[in-house]
């Protein structure tokens, strides 16, 4: 288990074990969710949805418009 202190200013350090499982370098951003219970989630944002836009082609023949997507 990691620890960290948070600072008069509101800052903490990521531990070294951790950036160096997530593959955290200056800038990387991290994501908090707070949780029931007093408990935590902090996940690594790898990518904005402009970055992975287009990334996903549809198949030839299969496109919809959205009113044919509706029920």
């Amino acid at each position: 288990m990691s620890e960290s202190t948070i600072t008069a200013k509101g800052q903490t350090t990521v531990p070294a074990e951790i950036r160096q499982a997530i593959g955290g370098v200056p800038g990387t951003r991290l994501v908090w969710h707070v949780l029931s219970g007093g408990r935590l989630s902090v996940r690594v944002k790898n990518k904005s949805a402009a970055e992975v836009k287009g990334i996903v082609k549809a198949p030839k023949g299969l496109r919809l418009e959205i009113e044919e997507m509706r029920p």
